[in-house]
């Protein structure tokens, strides 16, 4: 059985009146068990026990400035004959606070025996220690400075001094102010300062908050399994934990003190950060401050080193859904999201839309933004009405503005919910996405929106944009805008250098194949290369000819859809007459070039130019022609065809009307 609960036993509850009753209760709540054990131990005095009574008062038990602990349960039980086991000077006491019956519990100790004992913690004999206790002084203020005190000391001479002047501590340490405390240093030093390049062992790091009550700082501490070396009472309003961090250098030991207070942040523990420096003053145990001690609560808590409480760390803050089976679902599968953009994007979900620059990029983004405002169609898919945010972080906010009204006019469209389009213009204060995010959240909560257009992503881009790593950390921070608002995330992105046409749809986007690979649904566009003839049709409107391709996760591929991008908008080909035109950058577009290089009236003449050198005994071969004009033999039918039956095919041959 555990020191206190052998002291717990030998108490009688009868023989005690309410006040230390009262304390029984609190010391019980404070080292950790639950209310059963004074509930269970109160009931034994049937005479003044009142069912739930113990867990009423338990509720009220918030903590003071000076917690009641174990240590009053073990002192009532000695002052009644009750005696302990003896414990001998190299004993290590070890404890795990954040069990509700903990294996072992501290004793009551003299003042010297916890200096003793936390010095053994801490130190090895041959270390230097620092410590303060005389040597302070008084600001304007009131508060007590500590100056540079001893640093020359070994942890071995302080403890073999204390041994021999038990009754005395201040014969080894000197006599330190009564208003003031005493300071010590829990990291070894050279002998030579007190500075942080004096630190020689960067082991333990010092962790207090002045703004959480005593009692909760101690639970937390316990339920965070910190590696506690040692845990001392300040003597005012706070705890000193001494926490093991086990650095080999003066780098490592920043690191890992950073990562442990804004672990404790994330915990909603709110600690005092100036106590990051190695060489920093701790409270002195064994000593009084204004007649409050200065007391070692517990050494050797939680977990026993750095190392092993990262495997506790790196667990409490796994925000992993958990697992189940699928047999679960069998019945009841969940439901999937709405179809933002039918065939393509469902509500929550993630794509991307990639492309060479100038292609009108943030145009079609708009057109989609008025889409899903309106609940129309866009490039011939239907939209689900709702509210979308446009990020615009590359173009002029009065530039985009304007975008936005001519192409509601080139619509000829009523903009009859254009509230339901919000703009957030970023240009000029682009931030890394990791940083933008949380901004972003937390202005659209309750906002309800169907989906968020980020337009472009390279100004928010983070890490190397080739490598798969930086780039999937990148992209995560897309699933948390999706996760946290309920959004579909929209954004585009640029096509690599290099002719595109003869790479796969997935390919294109530049920079690492996570792009491409990450979002739900991808739609790539690239430019046509149209023949001379066509060009020559659509010269005048200054239009360009494009082709959106798709790399879908939720459903089938869609047929590629050609459209023209006629500013200020693109327009589906509802003709075909852009089936047949290769991407650029294929090898069909350069014969499609050479095939069309002349307008009509020049292949006309190319045409008589050819016949008249070939006609040598009044016909021509098809053969003929193709070599001579260097094209395929449907081009020459096709030309024929165009020349009005000037020119006729016959057995293979090609006949002039006038022979």
């Amino acid at each position: 059985m555990n020191t206190i609960l052998s002291a717990l036993e030998h108490l009688r509850c009868s023989e005690l009146d309410h006040a230390d009753w009262i304390r029984v209760g609190m010391a019980l709540k404070s080292e950790g068990y639950d209310v059963s054990v004074w509930d269970e131990w109160s009931s034994r005095d049937p005479a003044r026990y009142h069912p739930g009574e113990c867990a009423r008062r338990w509720r009220s038990f918030q903590g003071s400035d000076v917690p009641v602990t174990g240590a009053s349960i073990v002192k009532m039980a000695q002052d009644r004959g009750w005696q302990r086991g003896v414990m001998d000077w190299n004993d290590v006491l070890e404890y795990d606070g954040a069990r509700s019956d903990p294996d072992s519990q501290e004793p009551v100790r003299t003042p010297t025996e916890e200096l003793i004992l936390y010095l053994q913690t801490l130190f090895e004999p041959g270390d230097y220690v620092g410590y303060v206790t005389n040597d302070a002084w008084q600001t304007d203020d009131g508060r007590w400075v500590p100056a540079k005190g001893v640093y020359y000391r070994t942890a071995g001479e302080l403890i073999e001094s204390l041994q021999r002047y038990p009754d005395d501590m201040g014969a080894t340490v000197g006599d330190w102010k009564p208003e003031a405390g005493a300071w010590i240093r829990f990291n070894a030093l050279d002998g030579k300062g007190v500075r942080n390049e004096n630190v020689v062992k960067f082991r333990y790091a010092l962790v207090e908050s002045d703004v959480m009550p005593i009692d909760e700082q101690i639970l937390m501490y316990r339920k965070l399994e910190l590696p506690i070396a040692a845990l001392v009472h300040s003597g005012r309003k706070s705890v000193h934990a001494i926490v093991r961090v086990d650095a080999e250098s003066f780098e490592e030991y920043r690191k890992r003190v950073t990562f442990l207070y804004d672990f404790l942040a994330s915990h909603g523990v709110k600690v005092d950060t100036q106590n990051r420096n190695p060489s920093r003053l701790s409270r002195m145990p064994g000593v009084t401050r204004n007649g409050q001690a200065q007391k070692l609560l517990g050494v050797n808590i939680g977990r026993k080193s750095w190392v092993d409480w990262m495997d506790f760390a790196e667990g409490a803050a796994d925000e992993l859904p958990g697992m189940s089976p699928l047999s679960e679902y069998a019945e009841h599968p969940p439901d999937l999201p709405e179809e933002l953009i039918k065939g393509i994007l469902r509500q929550g979900h993630k794509m991307l839309i990639s492309g060479s620059s100038k292609a009108g990029k943030s145009f079609l983004l708009m057109e989609l933004c008025i889409a899903i405002a309106e609940g129309i169609p866009w490039l011939g898919f239907p939209c689900k009405q709702g509210k979308v945010l446009y990020v615009n972080l590359e173009i002029d906010p009065a530039s985009g503005i304007n975008r936005f009204m001519k192409i509601y006019e080139a619509m000829k469209l009523p903009a009859r919910h254009m509230e339901n389009i919000l703009i957030w213009n970023l240009r000029g204060h682009a931030v890394p996405l990791d940083q933008l995010v949380p901004k972003l959240v937390r202005r659209l909560r309750d906002q309800r929106l169907s989906a968020i257009i980020i337009d472009p992503i390279y100004k928010v881009i983070t890490g190397d944009e080739n490598s798969a790593s930086d780039m999937a950390a990148f992209c995560n921070q897309f699933d948390k805008i999706c996760n946290e608002t309920g959004c579909s995330v929209i954004y585009c992105h640029h096509h690599s250098k290099g002719a595109q046409g003869a790479k796969r749809t997935i390919d294109r986007a530049s920079g690492s194949g996570v792009f491409a690979r990450d979002p739900d649904a991808q739609l790539d566009m690239i430019e046509l290369e149209l023949s001379e003839e066509v060009q020559n049709l659509v010269a005048e409107r200054g239009a360009t000819a494009w082709r959106m391709e798709c790399s879908l996760r939720e459903f089938r591929n869609f047929e590629p859809v050609d459209f023209w991008f006629e500013y200020p908008l693109h327009r589906v080909d509802s003709s075909e007459s852009l089936r047949e035109m290769p991407a650029q950058g294929t090898f069909d577009a350069g014969k499609l070039k050479n095939k069309f290089s002349k307008s009509t009236e020049n292949a006309e003449r190319e045409f008589r130019t050819a016949y008249d050198a070939l006609n040598l005994d009044g016909t021509v071969t098809v053969k003929d022609m193709t070599d001579y004009l260097g094209c395929s033999d449907k081009t020459i039918y096709a030309r024929l065809k165009k020349m009005n039956g000037e020119y006729i095919l016959k057995g293979g041959r090609i006949k002039h009307e006038s022979i």
